[in-house]
């Protein structure tokens, strides 16, 4: 790409940029193309994922925004596997619901919450790159949808539950590999490889190929940006290495086991020593890169203190 096509990232566009109300029609865009249905947004709400500070981990982004519907949106950005992000999901998504609400208030004042999770990392099996998901009560017997009765405006109105409860999107990015052809795979597109059409129409496309250029930011925006895209590939880069190590060390222990049986229980307990002395030398190197103890954790197994005290 020449220069002036150099795009943002959209998890470092959702921390910096797509929070200012100049740019909120590239956010729109998206969740118009995603929701199916405009979408306009009137603020962004706090959210944890809204503090700037200087610690900030790059590993896991998030907006909280509040729609012309009244409606509760949260985008998450999450670059690394997390191995409870699901129940971390519905705990994000049950908070947002009791925030926005006061003790005493109606429950008819609850708000619908949409959860759109940006994963880069496979969360699981299946075939699909996008991923929907929402309540609907079915019968057991007549398999018919369950519609309550409710009141909006002073009439009795009766809606399904999906119409209350929320709904979830897992935008699986790394399982994308068709040609773009609707928008929505356009805005995959772009998720995954940074890549904007210059004649694209896709709502929020249009004027992220406007705002979103690397070019447009002054020198100290582009040296953090830079070094926020460099410690996401490190990342990436140990986790990947430290993966691809512990499945050739598992091999080769295999081998040296089945030829020499006698010495199992020494060698055993040789290797968990050079194993544990590998996990800490690994954890030191990821430590020193700022990734997050919660990650180090994960991919060596050894515990929070431990990680903490190094």
């Amino acid at each position: 790409m020449v220069q002036k096509d150099r795009y943002i990232r959209f998890d470092w566009a959702v921390k910096r940029l797509l929070r200012n109300k100049a740019n909120f029609g590239v956010l729109e865009g998206f969740l118009t193309v995603l929701l199916g249905e405009p979408i306009r947004i009137v603020e962004i709400l706090e959210s944890e994922g809204n503090q700037q500070r200087e610690n900030d981990k790059f590993n896991r982004v998030d907006i909280k925004a509040r729609n012309s519907k009244d409606e509760i949106i949260i985008v998450e950005v999450q670059n690394t596997r997390e191995i409870y992000y699901l129940e971390r999901i519905l705990f994000g998504v049950a908070k947002a619901i009791t925030e926005h609400i006061e003790l005493g208030e109606l429950y008819s004042e609850v708000k619908k919450v949409y959860s759109i999770s940006i994963l880069y990392f496979d969360i699981g099996k299946g075939n699909d790159y996008l991923y929907h998901g929402q309540n609907s009560f079915v019968g057991v017997h007549t398999g018919d949808f369950l519609e309550v009765t409710t009141k909006e405006k002073d009439a009795i109105v009766r809606k399904l539950p999906a119409e209350i409860f929320p709904e979830y999107f897992l935008i699986r990015v790394n399982e994308f590999n068709k040609v773009a052809v609707t928008p929505l795979e356009e805005w995959i597109e772009y998720l995954k490889t940074g890549i904007i059409r210059p004649d694209t129409k896709a709502p929020g496309l249009e004027e992220a190929r406007r705002k979103l250029i690397y070019y447009n930011m002054d020198r100290a925006e582009q040296l953090a940006y830079d070094e926020h895209i460099n410690a996401v590939m490190i990342q990436n880069d140990v986790l990947s290495t430290a993966a691809d190590e512990g499945r050739q060390e598992g091999r080769q222990e295999g081998l040296a086991e089945g030829r020499q049986e006698g010495l199992a229980e020494g060698r055993q307990k040789g290797l968990a020593e050079g194993r544990q002395e590998e996990k800490i030398e690994n954890a030191r190197t990821m430590k020193s890169l700022n990734i997050p103890s919660e990650v180090i954790h994960q991919v060596t197994g050894l515990s929070i203190k431990d990680i903490e005290e190094l």
